[in-house]
Protein backbone atom coordinates (compact mmCIF):
# COMPACT_ATOMS: atom_id res chain seq x y z
CA UNK A 1 0.00 0.00 0.00
CA UNK A 2 3.18 2.29 0.90
CA UNK A 3 6.66 2.39 0.64
CA UNK A 4 6.81 3.09 4.46
CA UNK A 5 5.92 -0.74 4.91
CA UNK A 6 7.74 -2.64 2.03
CA UNK A 7 9.83 -5.22 3.73
CA UNK A 8 12.77 -3.46 3.26
CA UNK A 9 11.36 -0.55 5.64
CA UNK A 10 10.43 -2.71 8.19
CA UNK A 11 13.50 -2.30 10.04
CA UNK A 12 14.23 1.15 10.58
CA UNK A 13 17.14 2.80 12.32
CA UNK A 14 16.32 5.43 14.65
CA UNK A 15 18.17 8.50 15.40
CA UNK A 16 17.20 9.71 19.21
CA UNK A 17 20.09 10.97 21.38
CA UNK A 18 22.12 11.33 18.41
CA UNK A 19 23.56 14.15 16.89
CA UNK A 20 26.86 15.51 14.81
CA UNK A 21 30.08 12.70 14.42
CA UNK A 22 28.49 9.64 16.23
CA UNK A 23 25.09 10.43 14.47
CA UNK A 24 27.29 10.09 11.30
CA UNK A 25 29.50 7.29 12.24
CA UNK A 26 25.91 5.55 13.28
CA UNK A 27 24.14 6.07 9.82
CA UNK A 28 27.56 5.14 8.22
CA UNK A 29 27.28 1.97 9.91
CA UNK A 30 23.59 1.62 9.75
CA UNK A 31 23.45 2.07 6.09
CA UNK A 32 26.46 -0.49 5.56
CA UNK A 33 24.39 -3.02 7.01
CA UNK A 34 21.38 -2.82 5.36
CA UNK A 35 18.89 -0.48 7.11
CA UNK A 36 17.18 1.85 4.49
CA UNK A 37 14.46 3.53 6.78
CA UNK A 38 15.76 6.18 9.19
CA UNK A 39 13.91 8.15 11.56
CA UNK A 40 14.28 11.48 13.38
CA UNK A 41 11.90 14.55 14.45
CA UNK A 42 12.04 18.23 14.95
CA UNK A 43 11.65 17.08 18.78
CA UNK A 44 15.58 15.50 18.46
CA UNK A 45 17.05 18.57 17.23
CA UNK A 46 19.08 16.17 14.50
CA UNK A 47 17.16 16.60 11.12
CA UNK A 48 20.57 18.78 9.82
CA UNK A 49 22.69 15.77 11.11
CA UNK A 50 20.54 13.61 10.11
CA UNK A 51 20.03 14.51 6.47
CA UNK A 52 24.06 15.44 5.83
CA UNK A 53 24.98 11.92 7.02
CA UNK A 54 22.28 10.11 4.80
CA UNK A 55 23.43 12.38 1.90
CA UNK A 56 27.15 11.32 2.41
CA UNK A 57 26.24 8.34 2.14
CA UNK A 58 26.04 8.72 -1.21
CA UNK A 59 22.65 5.89 -1.36
CA UNK A 60 20.43 7.79 -3.70
CA UNK A 61 17.85 9.62 -2.09
CA UNK A 62 14.94 7.04 -3.73
CA UNK A 63 16.22 4.17 -2.22
CA UNK A 64 15.54 5.69 1.40
CA UNK A 65 12.26 6.26 3.84
CA UNK A 66 12.88 8.90 6.03
CA UNK A 67 10.63 9.31 8.80
CA UNK A 68 10.41 12.82 11.04
CA UNK A 69 7.72 13.90 13.53
CA UNK A 70 6.18 17.26 14.17
CA UNK A 71 7.11 18.65 17.21
CA UNK A 72 3.26 19.78 19.12
CA UNK A 73 4.93 23.13 20.02
CA UNK A 74 4.18 23.71 15.92
CA UNK A 75 0.44 21.86 16.00
CA UNK A 76 -0.81 25.79 15.57
CA UNK A 77 -2.06 27.42 11.88
CA UNK A 78 0.58 29.65 11.69
CA UNK A 79 3.57 27.32 12.95
CA UNK A 80 2.73 23.31 11.04
CA UNK A 81 3.08 23.72 7.74
CA UNK A 82 6.25 25.82 8.03
CA UNK A 83 8.11 23.40 10.41
CA UNK A 84 7.90 20.96 8.16
CA UNK A 85 9.55 23.15 5.32
CA UNK A 86 12.25 23.79 7.53
CA UNK A 87 12.41 19.85 8.47
CA UNK A 88 12.43 19.44 4.63
CA UNK A 89 15.69 21.66 4.44
CA UNK A 90 16.84 20.56 7.32
CA UNK A 91 16.80 17.00 5.81
CA UNK A 92 18.10 17.88 2.19
CA UNK A 93 14.64 16.86 0.76
CA UNK A 94 12.00 17.72 -1.30
CA UNK A 95 9.28 15.74 0.67
CA UNK A 96 9.83 12.89 3.74
CA UNK A 97 8.49 9.62 3.19
CA UNK A 98 6.22 9.77 5.70
CA UNK A 99 5.47 12.73 8.36
CA UNK A 100 4.25 11.73 11.95
CA UNK A 101 2.18 14.23 14.67
CA UNK A 102 5.02 13.29 17.67
CA UNK A 103 2.11 13.25 20.04
CA UNK A 104 -0.97 13.98 20.88
CA UNK A 105 -1.96 18.10 22.17
CA UNK A 106 -2.25 18.02 25.47
CA UNK A 107 -6.15 18.25 26.16
CA UNK A 108 -6.81 15.08 23.45
CA UNK A 109 -8.21 17.36 20.87
CA UNK A 110 -6.63 15.39 17.79
CA UNK A 111 -8.62 16.64 15.13
CA UNK A 112 -6.78 20.23 14.34
CA UNK A 113 -3.11 18.46 14.07
CA UNK A 114 -4.71 16.21 12.23
CA UNK A 115 -6.21 18.25 9.66
CA UNK A 116 -2.91 20.15 9.33
CA UNK A 117 -0.92 16.77 8.70
CA UNK A 118 -3.30 16.59 6.22
CA UNK A 119 -2.45 19.85 4.15
CA UNK A 120 1.17 18.95 4.52
CA UNK A 121 0.21 15.72 2.85
CA UNK A 122 -2.04 17.79 -0.12
CA UNK A 123 1.07 20.08 -0.38
CA UNK A 124 3.31 17.12 -1.77
CA UNK A 125 5.57 17.84 1.64
CA UNK A 126 5.01 14.38 2.65
CA UNK A 127 4.24 11.12 0.78
CA UNK A 128 2.45 9.56 3.67
CA UNK A 129 1.36 10.48 6.93
CA UNK A 130 1.09 8.98 10.66
CA UNK A 131 0.83 9.73 13.99
CA UNK A 132 2.70 8.59 17.54
CA UNK A 133 1.46 8.06 20.84
CA UNK A 134 -2.04 7.88 19.99
CA UNK A 135 -5.09 5.83 22.48
CA UNK A 136 -7.05 3.49 20.57
CA UNK A 137 -9.35 6.39 20.90
CA UNK A 138 -7.39 8.78 19.22
CA UNK A 139 -7.23 6.44 16.48
CA UNK A 140 -10.66 5.76 15.58
CA UNK A 141 -11.02 9.61 15.68
CA UNK A 142 -7.75 10.14 13.50
CA UNK A 143 -9.61 7.94 10.85
CA UNK A 144 -12.34 9.61 10.97
CA UNK A 145 -11.03 13.19 10.55
CA UNK A 146 -8.12 12.36 7.46
CA UNK A 147 -9.56 10.89 4.31
CA UNK A 148 -6.36 9.11 3.42
CA UNK A 149 -4.66 6.29 5.07
CA UNK A 150 -2.69 6.95 8.28
CA UNK A 151 0.25 4.08 7.85
CA UNK A 152 1.39 4.28 11.37
CA UNK A 153 1.01 5.02 15.31
CA UNK A 154 4.09 4.99 16.57
CA UNK A 155 4.40 3.32 20.19
CA UNK A 156 6.84 2.59 22.65
CA UNK A 157 6.33 -1.32 22.11
CA UNK A 158 8.84 -4.63 23.21
CA UNK A 159 8.27 -7.38 25.27
CA UNK A 160 7.71 -6.34 28.90
CA UNK A 161 5.10 -3.87 28.46
CA UNK A 162 1.31 -4.60 27.96
CA UNK A 163 -0.26 -3.23 24.28
CA UNK A 164 -2.05 -6.03 23.71
CA UNK A 165 -5.44 -3.45 23.84
CA UNK A 166 -3.66 -0.99 22.14
CA UNK A 167 -2.47 -3.64 19.44
CA UNK A 168 -5.97 -4.95 18.82
CA UNK A 169 -7.25 -1.39 18.38
CA UNK A 170 -5.27 -0.46 15.82
CA UNK A 171 -5.86 -3.63 13.71
CA UNK A 172 -9.46 -2.62 13.96
CA UNK A 173 -8.98 1.22 12.88
CA UNK A 174 -6.72 -0.26 10.13
CA UNK A 175 -3.48 1.96 11.48
CA UNK A 176 -0.67 -0.72 11.99
CA UNK A 177 1.72 0.15 14.67
CA UNK A 178 5.59 0.62 14.87
CA UNK A 179 7.88 0.59 17.70
CA UNK A 180 10.08 2.75 19.95
CA UNK A 181 11.81 1.56 22.81
CA UNK A 182 12.22 -1.70 21.08
CA UNK A 183 14.79 -2.95 23.56
CA UNK A 184 13.14 -1.35 26.68
CA UNK A 185 15.90 0.97 26.38
CA UNK A 186 18.13 -1.98 27.57
CA UNK A 187 16.37 -4.06 29.78
CA UNK A 188 15.46 -6.72 27.69
CA UNK A 189 19.37 -7.56 27.75
CA UNK A 190 18.75 -8.72 31.67
CA UNK A 191 15.78 -11.05 30.55
CA UNK A 192 16.91 -14.29 31.54
CA UNK A 193 13.59 -15.90 29.51
CA UNK A 194 15.00 -14.12 26.12
CA UNK A 195 18.24 -15.08 26.46
CA UNK A 196 17.75 -18.71 27.08
CA UNK A 197 15.21 -18.72 24.21
CA UNK A 198 17.67 -16.68 22.68
CA UNK A 199 20.31 -19.58 23.29
CA UNK A 200 18.47 -22.27 21.15
CA UNK A 201 18.44 -20.49 18.34
CA UNK A 202 21.84 -18.78 18.38
CA UNK A 203 20.47 -15.34 18.62
CA UNK A 204 20.93 -12.77 21.36
CA UNK A 205 17.97 -11.61 23.73
CA UNK A 206 17.64 -8.63 22.26
CA UNK A 207 17.13 -10.12 18.80
CA UNK A 208 15.03 -11.99 19.92
CA UNK A 209 13.05 -9.09 21.20
CA UNK A 210 12.92 -7.74 18.03
CA UNK A 211 12.05 -10.37 16.05
CA UNK A 212 8.87 -10.81 18.70
CA UNK A 213 7.92 -7.35 17.98
CA UNK A 214 8.62 -7.81 14.02
CA UNK A 215 6.79 -11.59 13.73
CA UNK A 216 3.25 -9.70 16.01
CA UNK A 217 3.38 -7.59 12.29
CA UNK A 218 4.98 -4.39 13.42
CA UNK A 219 7.58 -2.40 11.81
CA UNK A 220 10.41 -1.78 14.21
CA UNK A 221 12.70 1.19 15.11
CA UNK A 222 15.85 0.43 17.11
CA UNK A 223 18.82 2.86 17.85
CA UNK A 224 22.54 2.14 18.56
CA UNK A 225 25.36 3.47 18.22
CA UNK A 226 27.38 0.53 18.54
CA UNK A 227 28.62 -1.01 15.17
CA UNK A 228 28.23 -4.63 16.16
CA UNK A 229 24.92 -4.03 17.96
CA UNK A 230 23.70 -1.96 15.26
CA UNK A 231 24.91 -5.59 12.93
CA UNK A 232 23.04 -7.64 15.53
CA UNK A 233 19.59 -5.80 15.41
CA UNK A 234 19.07 -5.61 11.97
CA UNK A 235 20.37 -9.50 11.59
CA UNK A 236 16.77 -11.06 12.79
CA UNK A 237 14.80 -11.81 9.27
CA UNK A 238 17.12 -15.07 9.11
CA UNK A 239 15.15 -17.39 11.75
CA UNK A 240 11.34 -17.83 12.98
CA UNK A 241 10.60 -17.73 16.62
CA UNK A 242 7.92 -20.94 17.65
CA UNK A 243 4.70 -20.55 18.86
CA UNK A 244 5.42 -21.66 21.82
CA UNK A 245 8.34 -19.19 21.93
CA UNK A 246 5.98 -16.90 21.14
CA UNK A 247 3.45 -17.28 23.59
CA UNK A 248 6.60 -17.69 26.09
CA UNK A 249 7.84 -13.75 25.28
CA UNK A 250 4.13 -12.53 25.48
CA UNK A 251 3.78 -13.78 29.04
CA UNK A 252 6.85 -11.25 29.81
CA UNK A 253 4.15 -8.46 29.01
CA UNK A 254 2.40 -9.15 32.33
CA UNK A 255 5.34 -7.06 34.07
CA UNK A 256 3.72 -3.86 32.68
CA UNK A 257 6.59 -1.98 32.50
CA UNK A 258 6.12 1.38 30.82
CA UNK A 259 9.34 3.69 29.94
CA UNK A 260 7.27 6.29 28.59
CA UNK A 261 5.26 7.95 31.22
CA UNK A 262 3.87 11.37 32.11
CA UNK A 263 7.28 12.65 33.85
CA UNK A 264 9.00 11.68 30.68
CA UNK A 265 6.65 13.61 28.05
CA UNK A 266 4.17 16.02 29.33
CA UNK A 267 2.22 14.97 25.83
CA UNK A 268 1.77 11.73 27.50
CA UNK A 269 -1.60 10.97 27.31
CA UNK A 270 -3.91 8.42 29.72
CA UNK A 271 -2.55 5.34 28.13
CA UNK A 272 -4.84 1.97 26.90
Amino acid sequence: MTIFFERNFQRGFGTFALTGNELKTAVTAAVEVGYRAFDTAQMYRNEADTGAALKATGIPRGEFCITTKVHPDNFGENRFLESVEQSLTALQVDQVDVLLLHWPPIGGNVAPSLRLLQQALDRGLTRNIGVSNYTVAMMNEAVAVVDVPIVTNQVEFHPLLDQSRLLAGASKAGIPLSSYCSVARGLILKSPELAEIGASYGKSAAQIALRWIFQKGISINVMSSNPANIRANFDIVDFCLSCVDMARIERLSERNYRIVQADVSPWAPDWD
